[in-house]
């Protein structure tokens, strides 16, 4: 395209929305509800996923081991077991790190407690191995393979909270782009009928535009472009208002609910933004281009 082609059809797109002042404004502010709504979405799932994503780290499983095993036999489950696609880290912890650890907690406050204790190791077959999985939904197979394991013991994992955390996570995956569909859908209407009112009013143009030998493309593309800018506009606005939601609702959580934020942490506004503005763009100007094709293809017989 001539550079002078896409400035006339830039300024045809922009008249165009002049033009239909009342629609353009009924589109713009109905993209922003949706953007917006759709910003305020993202956010919760990007936190929810952020703190399943924590939670998922928290979920590990303890391996203890047959009474007398030796350490070459420990060192030969630890490879077995991080060879496994399941895991993400094995943490070994020996039967003398164990009873520090143990001393350190529930005998801290009288130590002349556990000096009955000093020549005899209370928990001498207690070393074991803490496995962080990788991913939650996994861990019914490892479980399997490490009961099965030579050498060991016991296995300690919460079946629960595993199965919770992945079917929570599936959940609001589900919700959110059933939510984010239906935004769609309705913006892409709205746009629609803002184009065809617009092809409806330069309906005699148009027609005396393909007189004098206009092609397709030249006739469409002032529509196309209206729908892009509507759907950009409509984007940006609601963007500006989410930065300083976001900014405000974490600052009030954070101050007024400490319980919560004790054991749960926010995205950053960078964190959220990187990805919600391209993300508002992009849905916005898609929105605006889908809306006005699908308009100017049906209702725009040139």
């Amino acid at each position: 395209m001539k550079i002078s082609t896409f400035i006339y059809c830039l300024i045809q797109g922009i008249k165009n929305i002049k033009r239909n002042k009342l629609f353009s404004l009924a589109s713009v502010g109905t993209i922003a509800a949706c953007i917006f709504m759709m910003g305020i979405l993202y956010s919760v799932i990007a936190n929810f996923q952020h703190m399943i994503d924590e939670a998922k780290e928290s979920v590990s499983i303890t391996v203890f081991f047959d009474e007398g095993i030796s350490p070459d036999k420990i060192d030969y489950l630890k490879g077995a077991i991080e060879k496994r696609p399941e895991v993400a880290t094995v943490t070994y912890t020996s039967a003398d790190e164990a009873w520090a650890s143990f001393k350190k907690d529930y005998f801290s406050s009288n130590p002349e407690l556990a000096e009955g204790f000093k020549d005899d190791n209370p928990l001498a077959n207690s070393s074991y191995f803490e496995i962080k999985l990788s991913d939650a939904s996994m861990q019914d197979s490892l479980v399997t393979f490490l009961k099965s394991s030579s050498g060991v013991r016991q296995v300690n994992y919460s079946d629960v909270t595993a199965h919770a955390i992945t079917d929570f996570a599936r959940m609001v995956g589900y919700i959110s782009l059933t939510i984010i569909g239906v935004l769609l859908a309705v913006g892409i209407f709205l746009i629609s009928n803002t184009v065809m009112i617009g092809i409806a009013v330069r309906k005699e143009e148009i027609r005396i535009m393909k007189l004098i030998g206009a092609t397709d493309y030249f006739v469409r593309a002032p529509f196309i472009v209206e729908g892009i800018v509507i759907g950009i506009i409509g984007a940006t606005i609601p963007l500006i208002a989410l930065y300083f939601v976001y900014k405000e609702v974490v600052k009030y959580l954070l101050g007024q609910f400490h319980t919560i934020t004790s054991n749960f942490t926010f995205l950053s506004v960078h964190g959220v933004f990187v990805v919600m503005i391209p993300m508002a763009l992009a849905i916005g100007g898609g929105i605006g281009l889908i809306g006005s094709v699908i308009t100017v293809r049906k209702h725009l017989r040139v």
